[in-house]
Formats: structure tokens, sequence, C-alpha cells
């Protein structure tokens, strides 16, 4: 049988994919060697959430005062944390199968391999035998990257954790130092500090979570410096002696922190090798200095190779999952013959800190300078006050001279559910005047958003 679409990868680019190319007749074969899910779903996303709920929980019981509320000796049962983790995770996983099985996808747990070219299709070899079909889609993903410090992949499995291991550890260590101070390592860092971990962040940049805003940034920092989270900006990694990490401060200066874990969270690389593209001629985007990192694509996520198509972690472009996941769809409506393109101007970024930050569209950093910048308080909302006791928080909206929303960056729970409203003003092309004449429900936070478009 020749499959009209084979995909590689089964995680959010590859099965939402899959379950769109089913449903509208194709024949879909789908290899997945782990489970079903990907990193995300089995070792990034939802298992880090579902954690960092369970402390936001335990921050709020520990502080149940403030809302009129006793609860004595709040305490985190720590086995009990991870195995709702687990429970949460199995329970997601067992839904993708059921949507492969509902939209028709052939699911095959195994890897597989691009092999060359047949009559009309495109090879591909798994241990259970060889596949043909019309089109592919790679999915394949990416993977924490461990540089190359002298020390750092000695005390891998032993001190040293990437997300992936720190996940499923045998006990909260007392102290935990964090190599890499983005989004990944913020929110282990917030997890950690919850459950009374002293945690330690060492960061090469100046400031904490890479490209996001700095005013935001800065104002996360400032509440996890209250917490007693250290942090150490500006300064280079250079070696792991057992359970101490050496860093050096931007005046050259020499200093070690140590801990009873260390977590490398430095970023992840596309995963390229082992899947055959050489095999069938795809061109692999590069980096400045000339070093591969992603599938090169086009807006309707085409490879140099027609027929061949890639979604997700593997450009090496936006390592989301919700950009994965509409990748996979462009991908898809692209091979069904219905226009579409991906845009990448209103690509939301949420961090599960407690409290969030979310932001999408343009930062103050990057915006020219005719931008007006309009900001308030989060204390504007009402609902924020209510459930935010002693809570700071900050809007932020970018507006062009021409009065489009270009950006909007926030710091306050519930962000990461607000921040939908402006993604789809960025996208849409709303202006201002238009998005004041929305109709926010009250009393909710996303109220903040509407209320900063009036601010001074």
């Amino acid at each position: 049988m020749t499959f009209d679409l084979a995909i590689l990868g089964g995680g959010p680019a590859g099965y939402v994919a899959a379950g769109r190319a089913g449903a509208a007749g194709l024949s879909v074969v789908l290899f997945e060697k782990k489970e079903l899910g990907g990193v995300c779903l089995n070792e990034g996303c939802i298992p880090t959430k579902t954690l960092l709920y369970s402390a936001k929980v335990l921050d709020y019981a520990k502080h149940a005062a403030q809302y009129g509320v006793t609860v004595p000796e709040a305490s985190a049962d720590v086995a009990a944390v991870f195995k709702r983790k687990e429970k949460v995770v199995k329970k997601l996983v067992g839904g993708v199968r059921v949507q492969m099985r509902n939209a028709g996808v052939e699911v095959v747990r195994e890897a597989a391999v691009l092999a060359g070219r047949g009559a009309g299709c495109f090879l591909l070899q798994a241990e259970s035998g060889q596949y043909e079909a019309k089109n592919v889609l790679v999915c394949t993903g990416s993977e924490a990257v461990v540089p190359p410090i002298p020390g750092l992949r000695e005390g891998l499995g032993w001190v040293v954790v990437t997300n992936r291991e720190i996940l499923s550890l045998p006990e909260i260590p007392a102290s935990l130092v964090i190599i890499g101070g983005g989004v990944i390592g913020m929110e282990f860092a917030s997890f950690f500090n919850s459950l009374g971990t002293q945690v330690t962040v060492v960061e090469m940049m100046p400031k904490i979570l890479g490209p996001m805003d700095a005013e935001i940034s800065a104002m996360l920092q400032a509440q996890y410096q209250k917490k007693g989270v250290t942090f150490h900006l500006g300064c280079r990694v250079t070696a792991v002696e057992g359970n101490e990490v050496v860093f050096t401060s931007a005046d050259g200066t020499e200093s070690r922190v140590a801990g009873d874990r260390i977590l490398v969270s430095v970023g992840r690389r596309a995963v390229l090798e082992g899947i055959g593209l050489e095999s069938v001629g795809v061109e692999l985007a590069l980096n400045p200095a000339g070093r591969p990192y992603g599938i090169k694509v086009d807006a309707q996520m085409r490879t140099s190779v027609p027929g061949i198509y890639a979604a997700g972690d593997v450009t090496g472009f936006s390592m989301l999952a919700h950009t994965a996941s509409r990748e996979g769809e462009v991908a898809v409506n692209t091979i069904l013959g219905r226009p579409d393109a991906m845009r990448y101007n209103a690509i939301p970024g949420v961090v599960y800190t407690n409290p969030e930050v979310a932001g999408v569209g343009l930062t103050e950093a990057e915006a020219p300078a005719s931008v007006s910048v309009l900001r308030l308080p989060m204390a504007y909302s009402g609902r924020f006050v209510a459930e935010n006791e002693r809570g700071e928080g900050l809007c932020k909206v970018l507006v062009s001279e021409s009065g489009a929303v270009l950006g909007v960056h926030m710091l306050g729970n519930p962000c990461s559910e607000i921040i939908a409203a402006a993604c789809v003003a960025i996208d849409r092309g709303l202006s201002v005047d238009a998005l004041k004449e929305v109709i926010f429900p009250h009393p909710t936070v996303s109220e903040i958003l509407k209320e900063t478009l009036f601010a001074p």
C-alpha cells in the first residue's frame, strides 16, 4: 500500500497533522518510536505544567491566611505530586491514541528513515519493513542541548540532569543550580522554590527569559529574588566539578556554587541526524557560521524536495508546541491543495511561573522608536485584586503610529489565558480603536487588556 502521507514523529506537529489529514480523507501512517505526544506531552509542556500547578496550589495553601482561610502546616506529598503528573500524562497520551484511531491513522511504534525514492513515491524504512508514501512530513522534534563544558557530560545521570531526568527525581533536592535562565529554567526554578529547594540560576545573558520583554523579565526576577532565588546574570559557566558549577562574571571574576542537583537548561536543537534526509537531498537551514540548525522550509512548510514537508522543532525556528501544531496544519492544507501559509507575527510565548508571564508580537527592544507603549498595573482589574492578594503585575501594549496593536506583554495570573485575545488582535491587524469596542466580560482579569488601551 502507498500512503498519501507518512509522518515521522508523533509530537504536537506530527499527531495534529495526522489527525487533520486523516479527517480530510488521506491515508496516513505515523511513525513514533516512543509515546505519542512527543517531548511536549511526555517530557515537557504537560508534565511540567502539572507539577507547576501543584506548586501553585501549595503556594495558595501556605498564604491562605491572606484570603481569610486557615490551612495549618501546608506541605507537599512529593510522591503524590509526581504520581499525579504521571496520571495526567497517561490520560492525555491515551487521548491522542483515540484521536489517531478515530481519524483512521495507522500508528507504527517504530522509528522510520527516508530510504530514497520509488515509482512516484518515497520509500521509508522501519524495523517492521518498508513503507511507501506520496508525501512525507518530517516532525522529528528537538533534543536538549548539553554544551561542551568540562565536567558537564561526565555528571549526566548523576548530579547533572536535563528537563527529562528532573521530572522523575526520587526526592526533592535541598539545593538546585540551574544553568540557563530561559523559560524552562525559570519554570523549574519556580517549582522547586515553592517546594522549599534553595535555587540558584546562572545565566550567560544579562537578563532572564531570553527574548521576552525586558521590563516584564526584570519584574519576574525581582519577585523570585524576594522568594529566595539567587541569580547570577551575565555569567559564563566554565566547568562543572562534582556538584559545583564554576562560572565567571563579565569582569572575569571566578565564582562557584554547589547544588545537590545541577539542571542544564540552555536550549534545544533540532533532531536532523538518522532520519535519511541526505538520501533524498533535503536542504538544511544554516546559521551565520554555516552550521545547520534545522530543515529549510517555505511558508507552506515545503522543503527543497517536492513532496517532503517539515514542521515543528525540526525546522529550528520557533520551538513551541503551538507553533508546531499550526505548522503541521499548514503542511496538510498545502498537500490537500487548500491555500494556507504560516505566519509568525503572532506566536504567543508563556512562562508558567507564579506569577505567569505571557507575551506576543514585538517587544520594546524590537519595536521602532515611533511606537507608543501603553502600561497599566494589573491592579486596575478588580478580579485580579480579588484573587491576587498583594500581587504585582503589569500589562503593556505596543501601538504603531497608525494605531495598530503590535505587541502585548503581561505579568500576573492568569495572563496565559488572556494572551490569546492579543494574538487575535495582532494576527488580524486590529487597531486600538477596534479593540476598544470589543466587550470584555466583567469581572475578569482579561479586562486589563482593554483598560490598558485607555491608559494615558
